[in-house]
C-alpha cells in the first residue's frame, strides 16, 4: 500500500498534498497569454499566418492573355524580379507557355491504386519542367545546355513561345514595358538587379545559359556592357559557368553566384573588372559542411555596413557568411528539406530573408542565424508557392516574390497591425529613391 501511494504521489507531482498535507492547489480562470512574437499580427484572433504579415494582392499582374494575339498564352517559368519603385516592378521570365484549365481530378489505378491527379489544392504544372514542357531544357544544376539530352524539344509556337522574356508592369498589374528587342538575345535570364548606388539605375541582368551578365541603360534601350565571355563556360577571369545571381555594396563592388554548374563567388569592381572569385566544388549529396565548399551557389546578398557576403549554398543546404575578400565567418544550416533559392538583406540590417523552395517558406534568420520567423504554403493559389525564385521589396513596403514552378509574380501588401519584425524590409536607396 505504501508503495501504491507513492507511486501516484510521484505521478501527481504531490499537487494534492501527499503525506497528510491540507495545501489546496490554485486555479485561475484567466486565459493564458500567447508569448509575445508569435503571431504575424500581435491582435489577430484565429488565423494561421498562410500568407505571414501580408495579403496577396489578387489579379496582380494582368493575366498575358488580355494582350492581343495571346488570349491563349500565360507566363512560364518566372525567374526574377525587381522592384525599383511600386509603378515599376520588372520581372523575368522564360518566355510563354499555353494557358492550360485545370483538369478535373481522376483516378489512375493503371499506374497505382492509390493514385489520382491532380491532387485537391496542389499545383498541376511545373512552368519550368524541360524537355518538352517549358523553354528553354538544361535548367538543373551540372546540366549542360548545349548537349542535346536536356535541350528544349518542343514546338515554338504550340507548346511554347520564346517572348515576352522581360517585362515590367505598374502597381496596378498592367504591363507597362516590353523588352522584346533583347528576347533573341536572352537565353536564360535568371536574376535582374539594380545596384542602389548607382545613380543611372542601370539595370544588370544575369543569363546563365550565355555565361554573362549583361548592364542595360535604365529604359533597356541600350545594351551597355557584358561581363564574361558570351557562350563558354569557364571558371577564370574571364568566364562564368551559370551564373544566378548578384549583389552590390557601396563602393560599386559587385559579388556573383556562380552559380548552377560553378562553385564560385566572383567579386567584380564597379566597373565590372574581375577582382578575386573564392570557392571549391564540394562533396555531393548535401553531405557538405567544410566551409568554402559548394554545390550550387545560388542566392547571394551583400551587408552594406559590414561589406560581409551571405550565400545561399543551394546543394549542401546552408548559408555560409564571408567577408569582402572572400574569408569565412560562419555558416548555417537551413534544414533537409530546402532548397534555398534566394536571399535578402534589408537596408534595415535586422535579419537575412531566405526563399525556401519545397518547403515553401518565406524564411527570416537573424544575422547569426537564429530563426525568426516563416510563413508560406504550398500550391497555386493566390499566396501559396510552387518554387519561390526570386523577391523584392519596394519603397512602401510592398513585396513581390517570382515562382519558377508556378510560372508567375505575386505581390504582397503589409497587413494592418503586422509586426514590424515579420515583414521583409525595404532595400537601401542610396543615390536614388
Amino acid at each position: 500500500m505504501r508503495i501504491q501511494t507513492f507511486l501516484l504521489c510521484g505521478s501527481l507531482a504531490c499537487a494534492a498534498g501527499c503525506g497528510g498535507s491540507t495545501n489546496t492547489p490554485t486555479t485561475s480562470t484567466e486565459p493564458a497569454t500567447p508569448a509575445a512574437g508569435f503571431r504575424a499580427v500581435q491582435a489577430e484572433v484565429g488565423g494561421i499566418d498562410e500568407t505571414g504579415p501580408y495579403d496577396v494582392v489578387a489579379d496582380w499582374p494582368k493575366p498575358l492573355s488580355q494582350l492581343p494575339g495571346h488570349e491563349k498564352w500565360t507566363w512560364g517559368a518566372t525567374e526574377a524580379i525587381y522592384a525599383e519603385s511600386p509603378n515599376r516592378v520588372l520581372v523575368i521570365q522564360l518566355g510563354e507557355l499555353p494557358a492550360l484549365e485545370r483538369p478535373a481530378t481522376r483516378a489512375l489505378p493503371e499506374i497505382g491504386p492509390s493514385l489520382s491527379w491532380p491532387l485537391n489544392n496542389i499545383p498541376f504544372r511545373y512552368a519550368s519542367q524541360g524537355g518538352y514542357a517549358s523553354p528553354p531544357g538544361g535548367g538543373g544544376p551540372g546540366q549542360d545546355p548545349d548537349d542535346p539530352a536536356v535541350q528544349y524539344r518542343g514546338r515554338n509556337g504550340i507548346d511554347s513561345r520564346w517572348e515576352h522574356l522581360v517585362v515590367a508592369f505598374n502597381a496596378a498589374g498592367d504591363m507597362v514595358e516590353q523588352w522584346t528587342q533583347w528576347d533573341q538575345m536572352l537565353r536564360r535570364p535568371h536574376g535582374i538587379a539594380i545596384s542602389p548606388w548607382d545613380a543611372e539605375k542601370n539595370i544588370w541582368i544575369v543569363d546563365d545559359h550565355n555565361d554573362v551578365l549583361y548592364k542595360f541603360t535604365n529604359d533597356g534601350s541600350k545594351l551597355l556592357q557584358t561581363v564574361g565571355t558570351k557562350g563558354v563556360r569557364g571558371a577564370d577571369s574571364s568566364h562564368f559557368d551559370r551564373p544566378t545571381f548578384m549583389t552590390f555594396l557601396p563602393d560599386g563592388s559587385m559579388f556573383v553566384a556562380d552559380g548552377y554548374n560553378g562553385n564560385r563567388v566572383v567579386k567584380l569592381d564597379k566597373e565590372g573588372a574581375f577582382v578575386k572569385a573564392w570557392g571549391e566544388l564540394g562533396e555531393r549529396g548535401g553531405k557538405e559542411t567544410r566551409p568554402n565548399y559548394f554545390n550550387t551557389v545560388h542566392g547571394i546578398a551583400a551587408d552594406h555596413e559590414t561589406g560581409d557576403v551571405y550565400v545561399s549554398d543551394r546543394g549542401n543546404r546552408r548559408i555560409q557568411v564571408f567577408d569582402q575578400n572572400g574569408a569565412f565567418l560562419r555558416q548555417w544550416p537551413v534544414g533537409n528539406l530546402t532548397n534555398l533559392q534566394y536571399l535578402i538583406l534589408p537596408a534595415d540590417r535586422s535579419g537575412v530573408w531566405g526563399l525556401a523552395d519545397r518547403a515553401s517558406k518565406i524564411v527570416k534568420w537573424d544575422l547569426e542565424g537564429r530563426l525568426v520567423y516563416s510563413w508560406g504554403v504550398l500550391g497555386d493559389t493566390p499566396g501559396a508557392f510552387l518554387n519561390p525564385h526570386a523577391a523584392s521589396v519596394d519603397q512602401e513596403g510592398n513585396f513581390y516574390v517570382a515562382e519558377v514552378g508556378n510560372g508567375r509574380a505575386q505581390k504582397f501588401t503589409p497587413r494592418p497591425g503586422a509586426n514590424p519584425a515579420f515583414l521583409v524590409g525595404s532595400p537601401v536607396y542610396a543615390a536614388w529613391k
